[in-house]
């Protein structure tokens, strides 16, 4: 007799069926999906299709197929159950227009609250600038431009943050999708009681065991004057990044009872009261004029005074955007790219205790939880384990000290590049984040393993081990071999050849014995509770990217010229989009780097530093993302060299550069007969991973440098059509 579930699961393969028959009209489709608050990204994740599929499905230029199509079909109706369409407007009820100028309301008698005043359902964020008619009083609804948005939660449903800006003695919160709020704050902490009561800001946890992110204040130089606050910090108060303790609005911030973290009244300050319970009562401030969005991370530096000249409606679209796509911004990049792995991979969660029925905090074993001893070969110079271990201006050799680097490493060109008239440079997508990606990395404290313990790639650590054997001109690649004299070491930052001895990440190791090499490590510090830590976080900076990218024009699907063209013209189609780009790859590498910060001199040489308290400082996974970053840059560079006899000149980070014939990309990175790059290779591509055009220089130019140059010199780092951009993504 077949079970229930086998009845019910051939009565929904009926629905399937019936349902997929007749799919609503493309207009329908993409408003019920707008409704829902979900972008085409999300709905061609769960169908495990492309976003473009997704796009020409709402177009009407084609149709879903099978197995998509009773998937999708399933999806609508779902959706149309939820979001009915509209009924049509009451006679005598004109239609509201999606633009309009209003005429300034008039004042009520008695004034309500100011975020009872509610606007229609509306996009993450927008570049478009509301009118003046629509900034004050009450809120109202300016004219956006529609983009993808998360589903709305009621607690916040205006949206992560808000900017406050002052006009003519009106303090506004500007808030995402051009809804603008009426402040009633006359100091500083009425402003944060207005936020906890009424502003409804915040985010929803990205997992379920995380917790809602605090609500954002953005203040604005006009907002500081209004509250009493300094426009600009004082040499000293720059140096503490914070207000004394004497000034007057610390001062109001005691009296009426609310409390703020050890780090005070700085650029980023948090100010809160005691829990209700569960619930967290604390607002964040980002002080704009005191450089918390600092130009190299979240502008232009070319133009340094952009966000501090940006029109409150337009900030607060793009931060608003960056905080639907990452999460909201928790100080620096960096400091975001670290609170992201955190927020996706909590460390506890609620267990219930089946004994007394009462819910305990428990660990989750996917996470970091703890703090654990450190090893020394893995610390930076100024840690507090290293004290009294060697001279203070030791400078410790890679039998001391794990080296796990980028490449920075340049050669002279041989007679024969010289031939070739370019020099071209390749830069790889979001290179951190892609070594990120299905990296196991260790999750607990360090084993000490002695006696010439046995390499097992499958244990995340550290390893002392004599790689100077590895000959990189003994090795065949699909039956050819490689001039190793003109390819750097895949063992060291500098690309020379190991001399002995040294620490090595499991990736570095592995690579070795990918190789084809023997290794006899001598010693090593491994962790044997593992897992893929990053793999969440990658896929939630890198749907941001390419959707990002998509917005500005440059899609998955382009190829060759294509792509090139729209890289090219991106961030002139749209310049706040630009912004978001740069800002979500400065949160990959900075989120990377902040598992092994260093003391910024706030202590003496050989104390410890706030950041040793956090459970994630943890230089070990660091040092595994980075050595997964090399060792994989040198295995593309292995492929291309056996397939065209092509090698690079120099490599700075994630830019590599080739001699090349012309000054494109196309005219030098290899492909098959067929057309497809090679198996292996660099390709050009949106994807993290894969590349794209750097700049290029002539041979001429780089030949006159190593001549006027005596010193030290990575032509890699110089080739930049952009001289804005940084090294590395």
């Amino acid at each position: 007799m077949p079970t229930e579930d086998e009845l019910l699961s051939n009565v929904d393969a009926l629905l399937d069926r019936v349902a997929q028959d007749d799919l609503p009209p493309p207009a329908e489709r993409r408003r019920l999906r707008e409704a829902a608050g979900l972008s085409q990204t999300q709905v061609a994740k769960a169908l495990d299709t492309r976003r473009e599929a997704v796009g020409n499905w709402e177009a009407g230029r084609t149709e879903p197929r099978p197995p998509q199509r009773a998937a999708y079909a399933r999806l609508l109706e779902k959706l149309a159950e939820r979001f009915p369409a509209p009924e049509a407007e009451a006679p005598g009820e004109p239609a509201v227009p999606e633009t309009f100028a209003a005429e300034p309301a008039p004042a009520d008698p008695a004034p309500s609250p100011p975020a009872a005043a509610k606007a229609p359902a509306r996009p993450a964020a927008s570049t478009t600038r509301p009118s003046p008619t629509s900034r004050r009083p009450g809120a109202k609804k300016a004219a956006t431009k529609p983009t993808t948005a998360p589903a709305t939660d009621p607690r916040f449903e205006n949206g992560p943050l808000a900017v406050v800006d002052c006009q003519d003695g009106q303090v506004s919160a500007y808030c995402v999708g051009g809804l603008v709020l009426d402040v009633p704050a006359k100091s500083l902490p009425a402003l944060v009681d207005w936020t906890l009561a009424e502003a409804r800001l915040g985010q929803a946890r990205l997992h379920r065991n995380g917790r809602d992110a605090d609500p954002i204040l953005v203040l604005t130089a006009a907002a500081l004057e209004r509250f009493g606050l300094p426009v600009a910090l004082s040499e000293e108060e720059r140096h503490a990044s914070r207000l004394p303790a004497g000034h007057k609005v610390v001062k109001q911030i005691e009296r009426a009872g609310l409390q703020m973290t050890q780090r005070g009244f700085g650029p980023w300050a948090r100010v809160y009261r005691d829990p209700e319970g569960s619930k967290r009562r604390c607002v964040q401030l980002c002080i704009l004029p005191w450089n918390a969005l600092d130009t190299r991370e979240w502008g232009k530096k070319d133009d340094p005074q952009l966000l501090l000249t940006m029109h409150p409606a337009d900030l607060v679209q793009y931060l608003g955007l960056y905080a639907a796509r990452v999460m909201t911004p928790r100080g620096s990049t960096a400091t975001t790219g670290l609170e992201l792995m955190t927020a996706l991979r909590p460390p506890t969660r609620a267990q219930k205790d089946e004994a007394t029925g009462e819910f305990r905090t428990a660990f989750n074993d996917d996470a970091l939880t703890a703090r654990y001893d450190v090893v020394e070969c893995e610390v930076p110079d100024e840690h507090p384990v290293l004290k009294g271990k060697f001279a203070r201006h030791h400078m410790r050799t890679p039998a001391e000290m794990l080296m796990e680097e980028p490449y920075d490493w340049c050669r002279p060109l041989t007679d024969e590049e010289c031939a070739n008239q370019f020099l071209v440079a390749v830069d790889i997508n979001m290179s951190f984040a892609a070594a990120a990606n299905g990296l196991t990395v260790g999750l607990n404290g360090p084993t000490h393993l002695t006696g010439n313990p046995k390499f097992d790639a499958s244990l995340p650590g550290s390893w002392l081990v004599d790689l100077s054997h590895v000959d990189l001109s003994r090795v065949r690649i699909n039956g050819r071999t490689v001039d190793g004299d003109r390819l750097p070491s895949p063992f060291t930052p500098k690309g020379d050849r190991p001399e002995g001895p040294a620490w090595y990440a499991t990736p570095t190791v592995a690579y070795a014995v990918e190789l084809g090499f023997d290794v006899a490590p001598i010693e090593a510090y491994v962790r044997t509770q593992s897992g893929r830590y990053l793999d969440s976080w990658y896929k939630r900076l890198r749907d941001a990217y390419v959707e990002t990218m998509a917005d500005m024009g440059v899609t998955t699907d382009l190829t060759g010229q294509e792509f090139l063209e729209a890289m090219a013209r991106r961030k002139q189609v749209d310049p706040t989009m630009a912004l978001l780009e740069t800002a979500i790859k400065a949160t990959a590498k900075g989120g990377i780097g902040k598992l092994r910060q260093r003391s910024r001199g706030q202590v003496p040489y050989y104390e410890e530093y706030p950041a040793l308290k956090r459970e994630t400082w943890r230089p070990d996974i660091r040092a595994a993302v980075l050595a997964n970053q090399r060792v994989g840059l040198h295995r593309k560079l292995m492929k291309t060299a056996a397939a065209a006899d092509l090698y690079p000149t120099s490599i700075g980070t994630d830019a590599i550069v080739y001699p090349s014939p012309g000054p494109s990309p196309l005219d030098v990175l290899p492909h098959t007969p067929e057309g497809k790059p090679v198996p292996g290779g660099f390709r050009l591509g949106l994807s993290p991973g894969m590349v794209k055009h750097q700049g290029t220089q002539t041979v001429l130019w780089a030949e006159q440098l190593f001549e006027e140059r005596s010193g030290v010199f990575n032509i890699a780092n110089l080739i930049k059509n952009d001289p804005t951009a940084g090294e590395g993504e």
